[in-house]
């Protein structure tokens, strides 16, 4: 099976999950540790960034299926998933893979968030900064099409987390993390009764 709606199908939903995925991105940069940046509500934050995750990982999926089942380049399944093996593009498909196993990782890690420990899910929900570096990376090395001007959904894409990790280097040096409570076995018993 192939054609042009395979084409643009697999094209599409590449382009656009690549664009979801920065939004979504960006949003986590905005509310650092669940909380939302001064003026901005929660929902827009948290909500919205769950919803743009799991929209991307639906066109991820349509992106998959579509260059796979397109037999104009044979791509197999396991290709998707295994970053190593491939046949058509081995490099940009092996990042492609890997970006998928990451977006896996982060997908399942969020679904357990409540069952793991805050620290433990705090560094693997991390993995989504090399997986967007590696989807990025897969789609200009596997967009035939980047001179066509879809070169600009990725220059934007970039931007906008740039601009993001920008904003949040500002907002930290500007708005300096508050200090720890002193631990109680550093306060005398005196100060305890002042507190009860």
């Amino acid at each position: 099976m192939e054609g042009p709606f395979l084409w643009y199908l697999n094209r599409g939903a590449g382009a656009v999950t690549l664009v979801l995925l920065s939004l979504t991105l960006a949003l986590g940069l905005l509310a650092p540790g669940g909380q939302p940046a001064r003026g901005v509500p929660r929902f827009v934050t948290q909500a919205l960034h769950r919803h743009l995750a799991l929209l991307a990982s639906v066109l991820l999926g349509a992106h998959v299926v579509a260059a796979v089942v397109d037999e104009y380049v044979h791509i197999t399944w396991w290709q998707a998933f295994v970053p190593v093996g491939a046949t058509y593009e081995p490099l940009w498909m092996g990042l492609g893979a890997v970006a998928l196993d990451l977006l896996l990782v982060v997908a399942v890690t969020s679904a357990l968030r409540r069952r793991l420990r805050p620290r433990t899910w705090r560094l693997l929900h991390r993995s989504a900064w090399p997986m967007w570096a590696l989807a990025l990376s897969h789609g200009v090395g596997m967009g035939t099409d980047l001179r066509d001007g879809w070169w600009l959904v990725t220059v934007g894409s970039a931007l906008l987390v740039a601009g993001a990790l920008l904003w949040r280097f500002v907002r930290l040096l500007h708005d300096p993390a508050p200090t720890p409570p002193a631990p109680l076995s550093a306060t005398s018993p005196l100060e305890l009764k002042v507190l009860r």
